[in-house]
């Protein structure tokens, strides 16, 4: 067995010894044999589509797993982007666009206008609403998770076994033990940082958002806390991947707070200037970017720049926090005027 396919029980050393490694491969390498030999002998009916099924699910990496998760989740927001724009306001509006929608914006209350699809919407979402505050709990399960995932590396946890072996089965390029550490730390800090940020300086609010947009927040923090740590490098370019990946953490890192507490220090729904908001409408959603991109690179697998997982994850959070900065433009366009606004980047500089 080459050092690559082993690498993974090396860095979880005493976690996965090389005869795991190499038992977990055999098992999936065996599914696989089996499953191509059902394939031939007869044609497939609908439980054997039910079984070829369980099979594909059965081999599936943890990895993949959470690229699947993080690529889904752009797509429904990128659905809902397009959708109508009165049931794209019940959907994605919460906060200060929520509370200050315009009269052209609402979603007329007249049934007979609406529908009975936008009315089903309306009720679903004004029935299954929850607290903006609800936010902080994401940071705290984003926390918990850096927490628990420590725990297990340290107690010879039976979770990190389980999907470490079945990552290692994949025969896929794995994880030094540097990097792990650094992507384990770096979302850490974030998660820190953030559940900081929500004690000290976020204001409360009376807002209100979709229960949806707060459980996908969950699943996404539940996710990226293993997206961190599943895939990773063992090249000579590691050195130079932190080199860039650090320095760009950092600077995101320490912007975005500042961001933050710009924001909580304005009056209510005022425009926002000043520091990078002299350039971008949501300099914090960048900073967002970024700090998800400088952990794609530093625990990138050998031979490519970016960890596959963790970009499945950048996906999301360009495409769902684009969407609100779009939602945020037009909303300082409305009040503010189109001038204040109109020299600023959305998000992403010369792209958005």
């Amino acid at each position: 067995m080459s050092k690559g396919d082993t690498q993974f029980a090396l860095v979880l050393h005493p976690l996965l010894s090389r005869r795991e490694v190499k038992a977990a491969k055999l098992r999936a390498v065996r599914k696989k044999r089996e499953s191509f030999v059902r394939l031939g002998r007869y044609a497939m009916g609908p439980d054997d589509l039910w079984q070829q099924s369980l099979v594909f699910l059965s081999s599936t990496t943890p990895a993949q797993c959470c690229q699947a998760i993080f690529l889904l989740a752009a797509g429904g927001v990128l659905a809902v982007a397009v959708m109508p724009r009165d049931a794209r306001t019940l959907l994605v509006n919460y906060g200060a666009r929520k509370a200050q929608t315009s009269p052209a914006d609402a979603p007329a209350k007249n049934v007979s206008d609406r529908g009975r699809l936008l009315s089903l919407i309306d009720m679903i979402t004004s029935w299954t609403q929850v607290p903006h505050s609800w936010f902080g709990a994401f940071y705290v399960v984003s926390l918990a998770c850096s927490v628990f995932w420590l725990a297990q590396y340290l107690g010879d946890g039976a979770v990190l076994r389980f999907i470490a072996s079945r990552q290692a089965a994949a025969q896929q390029p794995s994880a030094t033990s540097g990097q792990v550490v650094l992507g384990w730390l770096m979302m850490f800090l974030q998660g820190a940082r953030r559940v900081f940020e929500h004690l000290t300086i976020i204001k409360p609010s009376k807002s209100t958002m979709w229960v949806v947009h707060w459980l996908l927040g969950l699943l996404f923090y539940l996710s990226i806390s293993v997206s961190v740590w599943v895939e990773g490098s063992d090249d000579a370019q590691s050195l130079m991947k932190m080199g860039v990946a650090v320095p760009t953490f950092l600077f995101a890192w320490v912007n975005q707070y500042r961001c933050h507490k710009h924001l909580a220090g304005l009056k209510k729904y005022s425009l926002p200037e000043g520091g990078m908001f002299d350039h971008y409408i949501c300099p914090h959603y960048t900073c967002e970017c970024l700090l998800y991109l400088s952990m794609a690179i530093a625990t990138a697998p050998r031979g490519v720049w970016c960890n596959r997982t963790l970009m499945c994850a950048l996906i999301f959070v360009a495409v769902n926090l684009g969407v609100t900065a779009s939602g945020t433009r037009k909303w300082y366009a409305e009040k503010f005027g189109i001038g204040p606004v109109a020299n600023r980047w959305n998000m992403i500089p010369l792209v958005f």
